[in-house]
């Protein structure tokens, strides 16, 4: 017998691919209807492939039956398509087995068992395939074209099948979140409407202890159809920096989350803006730290709400902004209009001026007015540093000295609105 080998995997990115020639078709015809009443001996070698490669199918008799019907439906319509076309492409087909079992597999979190089991079966099933061409031509080229278009055939059939399973779990999953987010929201949504409710029922139900100190914030993203893993991530980010796996998540819209977590660790904000930095297109309000029990969770979720508010407002490009941070802006912004005509009288000329003259001068003031300090926060040289800050008082319309505090106040909210990632 001739030696066999894996079947290659080749990547297929188009289904118009040219006939083989007409003796070709002929072989993959012969095969196929050798394929279409394969002894039973041949379909038990695709069963063991499937069950060998992942145990944790062979302990559940109904995965094991769904999943031998699956392999023969699926066998039976690539043999049915290429003796009715043979060498065209074979469109995918996912039966009920096929699809029961991918989700079944899903919801138990054993999808990578699903794939590398499909994946045995195809390399048993081109080991075969192999076999049978073998037996039908001894000439060199006729059996090398054969199995170019074979191995092609086998593969994109297989892919188109894998990409639509993967498809459905995705939507599954999806959807299942969904409703389990449906039902904490509802929950939480009477907890934040100041509902008598008993925290240790509201607890359990929650999966999450109310009574305890809280961190809360707003996840969102701006990007149509963002991935809710990607939003989830940035949850348990936060949560790595509070240094807790005490997490609620409430899914509010297709790109807004609602999270809670252990309070017990203040958050470095720092370390968490470079940590989210990776997370493109996600941005995070976090409330006010420190709240116990229901009213801390209640007072925590409605700054943060407003802090996701004031970013919306000042249009500011930072990612991650918590709302100790933004305490004294967001007081100075309830009036709009008067904090515009406070900042324009505070500053001059010097509100409309190069962003790197406030951000000298803003610096400066947030550091107790130490120029050696200041300049090495910028890494600025020295003289370039004092250049700036000269340059920046000259442009107020009254002296620093008699102005700092109302200064530093109105810098403080350009600094938001000027904010970089």
């Amino acid at each position: 017998m001739q030696s066999v080998q894996t079947l290659p995997a080749p990547s297929v990115s188009s289904h118009k691919w040219p006939l083989p020639s007409p003796r070709v078709q002929a072989l993959m015809r012969q095969g196929a209807e050798l394929v279409m009443n394969a002894p039973p001996e041949w379909v038990a070698e695709l069963d063991e492939a499937c069950l060998t490669s992942e145990n944790a199918m062979r302990d559940d008799p109904v995965l094991v039956a769904a999943t031998k019907r699956a392999n023969r439906s699926g066998l039976a319509h690539w043999a049915a398509a290429n003796i009715e076309r043979p060498g065209a492409f074979v469109p995918r087909y996912v039966s009920s087995d096929m699809a029961s079992s991918a989700l079944e597999l899903a919801r138990r979190g054993l999808s990578d068992a699903l794939f590398n089991s499909t994946r045995a079966v195809q390399n048993a099933a081109w080991q075969r395939w192999q076999q049978i061409a073998f037996a039908l031509t001894s000439d060199p080229a006729e059996l090398q074209a054969l199995l170019d278009v074979s191995a092609r055939s086998i593969s994109a059939f297989i892919d188109a099948n894998m990409a639509y399973l993967a498809d459905l779990i995705r939507e599954d999953r999806e959807a299942r979140l969904r409703g389990t987010h449906a039902d904490r929201r509802e929950l939480v949504t009477l907890i934040l409407d100041g509902t008598d409710v008993t925290p240790q029922h509201a607890s359990q139900r929650l999966g999450y202890a109310l009574d305890q100190v809280h961190h809360a914030a707003v996840i969102w993203s701006e990007e149509a159809d963002v991935e809710l893993r990607r939003l989830e991530k940035a949850a348990e980010t936060l949560a790595l920096h509070a240094d807790t796996r005490q997490i609620l998540t409430v899914m509010v819209n297709a790109g807004t989350l609602w999270v809670w977590t252990h309070g017990g660790k203040p958050i470095d904000m720092k370390h968490l803006q470079q940590a989210v930095k990776a997370l493109t297109g996600v941005r995070m309000a976090i409330g006010s730290s420190g709240g116990h029990g229901i009213e801390g969770f209640r007072r925590g979720h409605l700054d943060a709400l407003s802090t996701q508010r004031l970013m919306s407002r000042l249009q500011t490009s930072a990612q991650v902004v918590g709302f100790n941070q933004i305490r004294l802006v967001s007081l100075m912004m309830q009036n709009m209009e008067s904090a515009r005509q406070f900042i324009a009288h505070t500053l001059g000329e010097l509100a409309t001026a190069d962003p790197a003259l406030r951000k000298v001068l803003h610096t400066f003031l947030e550091s107790g007015c130490n120029a050696k300090y200041t300049a090495e926060v910028l890494h600025l040289h020295r003289n370039t540093f004092l250049r700036r800050l000269a340059r920046a008082e000259e442009l107020l319309p009254r002296p620093l000295a008699d102005s700092r505090v109302h200064v530093a106040a109105a810098l403080e909210v350009l600094n938001w609105s000027d904010a970089q990632p």
